[in-house]
């Protein structure tokens, strides 16, 4: 890792100290920290008063059992968690994870980084995350709503929708949304619908939030082309992972005139030179709820399908990792570099090593972090609250629209910034300096929180 400021060095060891174990959250801590050395260097405010350890200590820290019962009638016992970390700008926001590497260290990582992609997207919302070890897979509808049941029963009692709202993550899409939403309404004898986002369109869900982080993704990607006075067109694309942000991602990629040539899931990975069919790959992954290896079979001998090796040493010019987080190290990372890689954006939350991120910034690719380049996820879910709050509806062309604005300004805001403090072209450091003042000048202005 980078050498951190010698005034911030005493910060993240407090880190490492009060939170042991949970290396997910210190490699988040310190790659923002990491980038602070110009500030504190600029205003010494931030290190006096102490708001960088502030902002490293959640606001609230929520763990709790979520017994449930199979169909054969045995009792379940998951746990679960909710991290309200940061309200400065607004009420907490952030996903819901169920999978089972769900722990308090995973949790604490992906609130920390909300806090600051949050920020970036302008809108009023401060940052939190949950979620559960739970593991939806292979498990019925039937179970899966009275997990769900069960979870919400305790969860309900800390959100709100001037407090803290929720959204889906990793092993959290519209059903279950739907499940914790029905439980949510139940208990609480309201139709409260701004208290959880991801909604069907049917009952105040908005458009375009299904395709709102891909989407958001690959607008960041076709900006820092366009920086460059470059474009998507005839480049081809990897994208990591087969679920949600990896499906609409490999869609505006297409869209925008790129070739998505291989994709992935927890099995292996598929290559087909003449592009992914997105058709095929949606009835798989979002009908059958089938694995690639049923893709592949399907799609005959266009398609190579592989259980072994990585996805990485596909030869490709855009790298997308949307799977999860510290996929990409640095062996892949030299890969993509050596096969004239030109950029890489992060799809998924920290799914790139930092060692891999050194790699590719000495080969001079490209790197956006997920704080910057997958915001739209947020974004979206943010005008989904909006459209809520003043009970309106948006047609799918006005969604996306007021997305991709979102990530040009994003996009924007991390150039200026680099730029500002000396960093041309480095949108970690953009994102990281542009993220922390927003939200550590208010915590200032609010006093001591």
């Amino acid at each position: 890792m980078p050498v951190l400021d010698q005034q911030l060095i005493p910060v993240f060891d407090e880190v490492v100290t009060r939170n042991p174990g949970e290396n997910e959250f210190h490699q988040a801590v310190h790659e923002v920290l990491e980038s602070l050395g110009p500030v504190v260097a600029k205003h010494p405010e931030y290190a006096d008063g102490e708001v960088i350890r502030r902002l490293c200590e959640p606001e609230r820290q929520i763990i709790f059992r979520v017994p449930w019962v199979d169909d054969a009638g045995k009792v379940r016992l998951n746990r679960g968690f909710r991290v309200e970390f940061n309200s400065a700008l607004g009420p907490y926001k952030g996903g819901l994870r169920f999978h089972p590497s769900v722990y308090l260290g995973i949790v604490k990582f992906l609130g920390f980084e909300q806090i600051f992609k949050n920020a970036l997207t302008g809108l009023s919302i401060g940052g939190g995350k949950g979620g559960s070890d739970f593991d939806p897979k292979g498990r019925s509808d039937a179970e899966v709503m009275r997990f769900c049941q069960s979870f919400m029963t305790e969860l309900y009692r800390h959100i709100g929708e001037y407090t803290d709202v929720p959204a889906g993550d990793i092993g959290v899409g519209g059903r279950e949304i739907g499940y914790l939403f029905g439980q949510y309404k139940r208990i609480t004898n309201r139709y409260e619908s701004g208290v959880l986002t991801g909604k069907g369109l049917d009952w105040g869900g908005s458009q375009v939030r299904t395709e709102a982080t891909g989407y958001g993704t690959v607008y960041f990607v076709n900006d820092m082309l366009t920086a460059v006075g470059d474009s998507f067109d005839g480049k081809t694309a990897v994208v990591s992972g087969s679920g949600n942000v990896a499906i609409y991602a490999i869609e505006k990629v297409h869209q925008l005139g790129g070739r998505v040539i291989a994709c992935s899931d927890s099995n292996g990975y598929v290559v087909e030179e003449n592009g992914i069919d997105l058709d095929l790959l949606k009835e798989v992954k979002e009908v059958r709820r089938g694995r690639l290896v049923d893709y592949a079979q399907a799609r005959g001998s266009g398609a190579h399908y592989s259980a072994t090796g990585s996805i990485w040493s596909v030869p490709c010019q855009i790298a997308l990792p949307c799977a999860t987080q510290n996929e990409l190290d640095e062996a892949d990372a030299a890969a993509l570099a050596s096969n004239g890689c030109l950029v890489v954006a992060e799809g998924a939350n920290m799914p790139t090593t930092p060692e891999a991120i050194d790699v590719l910034r000495a080969a001079n690719v490209r790197f956006a972090p997920g704080k910057a380049a997958n915001a739209g996820g947020v974004a979206t879910s943010a005008l989904e609250m909006q459209q809520n709050a003043s009970r309106d509806s948006w047609s799918f062309e006005h969604a996306e629209e007021r997305l991709e604005k979102i990530m040009r300004a994003i996009h924007d805001r991390c150039l200026e910034t680099a730029d500002e403090y000396g960093a041309t072209g480095d949108y970690v450091l953009g994102a990281n300096i542009s993220g922390f003042t927003q939200v550590a000048d208010t915590m200032l202005a609010l006093g001591i929180i």
